[in-house]
């Protein structure tokens, strides 16, 4: 059976909160691997999904392996260099914050027999512009223009009048986080 491996390293995540990640995908067909990686809210996800389409892409150009067959054989995290820094503290103390990384490796086998499919990928179609869809926003953003705005609810009377909005800042320091 044959094998392909990709590797990254010093990746800014602990290697705790990766090996969370990684352990749900050992073992598993690269397309599903794909799938679990793509849907988890994890932060080590992301890079980790683009680390293992770079394995199936070497396995499929450098080695001629067919990507169907192809099995998670080994996600293997280990503890990188670590970023110290000093932060202050009561009565001239210090105190040391680690800035901790780590260095993933993923290995890739072939296997003998056909594995079903259960998701199919295919990239995401591209918007075509045209110019016959923008003259018809404009027409009903003319229409809305028109139209009474609504009353305001009573917790928009009570907090000024501002419905609320949702963007980065909200997203940052929300009560619970991923």
């Amino acid at each position: 059976m044959k094998t392909q491996s990709a590797q990254l390293n010093y990746l800014k995540i602990s290697a705790r909160k990766t090996r969370l990640v990684t352990d749900l995908v050992k073992g598993l067909p690269v397309n599903e691997a794909e799938a679990q990686l793509l849907i988890l809210p994890n932060r080590a996800s992301k890079p980790l999904l683009k680390l293992l389409r770079s394995a199936m892409a070497n396995a499929k150009n450098n080695q001629q392996l067919i990507v169907d067959r192809l099995i998670v054989k080994d996600f293997r995290v280990d503890v990188g260099p670590m970023q110290k820094r000093w932060r202050t503290r009561a009565r001239g103390a210090m105190a040391e914050i680690q800035k901790k990384s780590c260095h993933v490796t993923i290995v890739l086998e072939e296997s003998e027999k056909e594995i079903p499919l259960k998701f199919k990928f295919s990239p995401k179609p591209k918007k075509v512009k045209t110019e016959g869809k923008k003259k018809v926003k404009k027409e009903k953003v003319s229409h809305e223009e028109n139209q009474e705005k609504p009353a305001l609810e009573k917790s928009e009377k009570i907090r000024g009048g501002k419905p609320k909005k949702s963007g980065v800042f909200n997203k940052m320091f929300r009560r619970k986080t991923i």
